[in-house]
């Protein structure tokens, strides 16, 4: 039996509308954070080199009073990820929903067990400067070259509601480029 162009269009409609969340995993599995990027971008490139990298075009979505300090994202990059620009060049990345994880496999909404068990002694603990039921849980790197970087997981009532990676000091900058 000969399938047209048109049957074919419609198995894979078909395929697409009842496994729609598994592509979206897929895609979104390329974007994994690491100390030093989520996906193919890069902390320390431009905004310029990092839509270059990726082909994803970076729209500025927040702006502060300081215009050398904003943040940029796009609608191609999973929801929840925004890159902070400062002068010139992304120092740091935050992760706001559940839609990316770590290379680790830590991810927003995690508990706090999950992160100083996937983490262990490279965990520091700070109380939150906002919330009396949060904390911070700082990746500090052991190895001399990542030593300017850190991996932030904020929580409240025990689970992960974002996390960052970066260069200090913006990475520890608790209310963005404020």
């Amino acid at each position: 039996m000969k399938f047209s162009k048109f049957k074919w269009l419609f198995v894979g409609l078909c395929v697409v509308s009842f496994f729609p969340n598994s592509l979206i995993a897929q895609e979104n599995s390329q974007w994994k954070v690491s100390l030093r990027s989520v996906g193919p971008i890069k902390i320390g490139m431009t905004v310029q080199q990092a839509k270059k990298r990726s082909g994803v075009r970076l729209k500025t979505v927040y702006t502060y009073p300081d215009p050398s300090c904003f943040y940029v994202a796009s609608k191609k990059v999973p929801a929840g990820v925004k890159f902070m620009v400062v002068d010139g060049k992304i120092r740091r990345i935050d992760i706001t929903e559940s839609t990316v994880s770590t290379l680790s496999g830590a991810r927003v909404g995690d508990r706090e067990k999950k992160i100083r068990k996937l983490y262990g002694k490279k965990i520091v603990v700070e109380a939150h400067k906002y919330d009396e039921q949060g904390h911070y849980l700082i990746y500090v790197p052991k190895d001399k070259w990542d030593k300017k970087y850190r991996l932030i997981f904020e929580t409240s009532k025990k689970r992960v509601t974002q996390f960052r990676i970066g260069l200090l000091p913006e990475v520890e900058w608790v209310e963005g480029c404020l």
